[in-house]
């Protein structure tokens, strides 16, 4: 983002990232996915997530991404979801940050780190709230399906970024048009 964005530019693209991942919070919730594992899903909302990464600033993504978990938290959870989501959400953020930062990764690469990171915040923060490590047995399912994800949600963001208007190998050029 160029430094000359205007602070109410960011706060647009910030507030219509939030709602937007707070809808597919909402579309998502209405799928019901239940393969025995508790706590797979597909994580549509990150979908934002992977985009807000390549198009604007940490402290932006940061904000967006803390908004969107208590936002859904509130309307569609509850106090534990958000502990999760928070946890699985911050460490999918920063292991985001640090690999989009080397300019070595693709959109992909860096979704599927994400996925995976954010499963095991959340099995991290289940092992502090239950007081077991007997959690870390579904490590191994959920590694698997942070891996998928992770392409899935990397692959339709790759396929979307065109679509926002932004084009070029550095994304940190984009100005917002008044």
């Amino acid at each position: 983002m160029k430094r000359n964005m205007t602070k109410s530019g960011k706060i647009a693209y910030g507030a219509m990232l939030v709602a937007l991942a707070m809808i597919f919070s909402y579309v998502e919730s209405l799928i019901p996915i239940s393969i025995g594992i508790p706590g797979i899903k597909l994580g549509v909302a990150n979908l934002v997530t992977v985009l807000g990464i390549f198009f604007l600033g940490p402290c932006e993504v940061l904000a967006v991404v803390i908004m969107r978990i208590f936002l859904v938290g509130f309307m569609f959870g509850n106090g534990v979801s958000i502990i999760y989501s928070l946890a699985g959400g911050l460490l999918s953020l920063t292991v985001m940050l640090i690999i989009r930062k080397t300019d070595r990764f693709s959109m992909v690469s860096v979704s599927v780190a994400g996925g995976i990171s954010h499963n095991i915040g959340q099995l991290l923060a289940a092992a502090i709230v239950l007081k077991s490590t007997a959690v870390v047995y579904y490590l191994p399912p959920l590694l698997v399906a942070g891996t998928v994800t992770g392409l899935l949600i990397g692959i339709i963001a790759q396929k979307v970024f065109p679509a926002v208007g932004i084009s070029g190998k550095n994304f940190l050029n984009i100005t917002i048009k008044h």
